[in-house]
């Protein structure tokens, strides 16, 4: 193999490490971004849950929907 291609294949080697450490570090990214989004969507539902057995312990009445006096 003469030298300037066996140049060019160490080069493509080289730069498929990189892309393989990159990939790699892109994929514990986005593992670590879906916990979060999973453990938020958790607590949001649990939020909901509990603002919707707060609302529903409240009885409302017209005078709720007036505006205060000052206004």
């Amino acid at each position: 193999m003469d030298n300037a291609l066996e140049n060019r294949l160490i080069a493509l080697e080289i730069r498929m490490a990189h892309h393989e450490r990159t990939i790699d570090e892109m994929s514990d990214v986005l593992a670590d971004q879906q916990r979060t989004i999973d453990l938020l969507t958790a607590q949001m539902r649990r939020l909901r849950d509990r603002m919707q057995d707060v609302e529903s312990g409240f009885d409302r009445s017209p005078q709720d929907d007036k505006p205060p006096p000052h206004y």
